[in-house]
């Protein structure tokens, strides 16, 4: 007497329909993936920068800059100050054309550079080949570097301009 399985016959055909239904199933599942997922999420968050200009302006040591607002389409990325006696303010933005441009000031001595003129102020500037390009000056013991990588010079020192 023979037993015989209860439930289906296997064969090769059986397992290739059962491959191919399960091939077209991950397609499937991929191609709604495709259609609806977000795969170009900006993993750079906007801060809002403006809340922390006046209480860092109130206890830094010196002459805090940063721009009323930005150009149309900028975003602010990061910002951050530490008091005195090392106080130390960075702003970190990025143009509408998603380029970096970043404001640095605190005590530290500023090396000789090439001059630059922003609306009648000397800046001195450096680039190097990768594309960077840095604004610094210091007036009364505060340096102040305004840097952009792969931003033109224009809108650098435009932005630079609009410092407060």
């Amino acid at each position: 007497m023979s037993q015989q399985s209860a439930g289906y016959q296997r064969s090769a055909g059986g397992m290739v329909g059962a491959l191919i239904l399960l091939t077209l199933l991950i397609l499937a599942y991929l191609g709604l993936q495709a259609l609806t997922g977000n795969h170009h999420a900006d993993p750079v968050h906007t801060v809002a920068y403006g809340q922390d200009v006046p209480d860092a302006r109130k206890a830094a040591d010196f002459p805090l800059l940063a721009p009323p607002r930005l150009p149309t389409g900028w975003r602010a990325t990061t910002v951050s100050f530490s008091g005195p006696p090392d106080a130390h303010w960075h702003l970190g933005v990025l143009t509408s054309a998603d380029r970096y441009v970043g404001i640095e000031q605190g005590h530290d001595p500023v090396g000789s550079m090439v001059s630059a003129d922003v609306e009648g102020s000397p800046w001195a500037s450096y680039t190097d080949s990768g594309g960077d390009l840095a604004l610094v000056r210091r007036v009364r013991g505060t340096t102040t570097l305004v840097v952009g990588h792969d931003v033109p010079r224009s809108e650098l020192v435009s932005y630079t301009a609009s410092l407060r």
